[in-house]
């Protein structure tokens, strides 16, 4: 078995008196594609950030690489540095070219030179089919090819964990699919992500695992064909009865 990438034990977050997560526990290998399913509010969206260190934890212990980094001594923005996060909003630099915003991070935090950054941002673009976008400030491009570029942006610094939080959620039916395409090529890549998503039969198609979480707590977890046609527990098959095709 291979080394985890991340490791996250007992985790506990709350929002005054309302807990969003309560103890989790969460182990991804390489390769790995852990797919987090649930109602809006279950805490999917709060477990990616943490994991992130976007948000503060309350209790608990997240390793990353082999490091805790949920010690309040880490230097965040280097650990920051090794992971990938898209957001359900594009988030790019709207003065930025797309290919500036995409070499931002391997130049300024990491320090590439920018011909390389560069080298590496184009074979990203033509990747997923926007070689020709390059110079095109994200105001050019539709919801769809905004967040394509927001994925190689993420992926230009190489990191060790892809995060995905709900990132079809904001665009139109008719552009989910190109977005969901290059995701599932990077599955196919081998590519260690952990994702929060809505899309249940893509999350059937391309999850090692599915965690189905509700009331800030991972309810029941297993392979996806297991937890799509026989969950174990009742509120799982509710979840699944209101949000699977009749």
């Amino acid at each position: 078995m291979s080394e985890p990438v991340l490791e996250v034990s007992n985790l506990r977050k709350s929002y005054a008196d309302r807990v969003v997560l309560a103890d989790i526990d969460l182990t991804v290998l390489r390769g790995d594609v852990i797919c987090l399913i649930g109602s809006s509010g279950s805490g999917k969206s709060t477990l990616l950030r943490c994991v992130n260190l976007l948000e503060e934890i309350d209790d608990g212990v997240i390793c990353f690489q082999g490091q805790e980094v949920s010690d309040p001594r880490v230097n965040r923005r280097e650990v920051r540095g090794r992971l990938g996060m898209v957001f359900q909003s594009y988030n790019l630099f709207p003065h930025l070219t797309v290919l500036d915003n995409i070499t931002l991070a391997p130049r300024k935090v990491h320090g590439v030179a920018r011909a390389k950054a560069e080298s590496r941002a184009r074979e990203l673009l033509e990747r997923i089919g926007l070689a020709e976008k390059a110079t095109a400030h994200p105001d050019r491009l539709s919801g769809g090819q905004q967040q394509r570029v927001a994925l190689a942006r993420a992926l230009a610094t190489e990191p060790a964990l892809l995060l995905l939080d709900e990132i079809t959620a904001a665009l139109d039916p008719e552009l989910v699919g190109e977005v969901l395409a290059i995701v599932r090529d990077l599955a196919a890549d081998g590519t260690t992500m952990v994702l929060a998503t809505h899309e249940m039969s893509f999350a059937r198609e391309i999850a090692t695992q599915v965690c189905f979480l509700d009331g800030g707590r991972i309810l029941e977890r297993g392979e996806p064909e297991r937890i799509f046609t026989a969950p174990e527990e009742e509120r799982t098959r509710q979840f699944l009865r209101r949000v699977l095709p009749t």
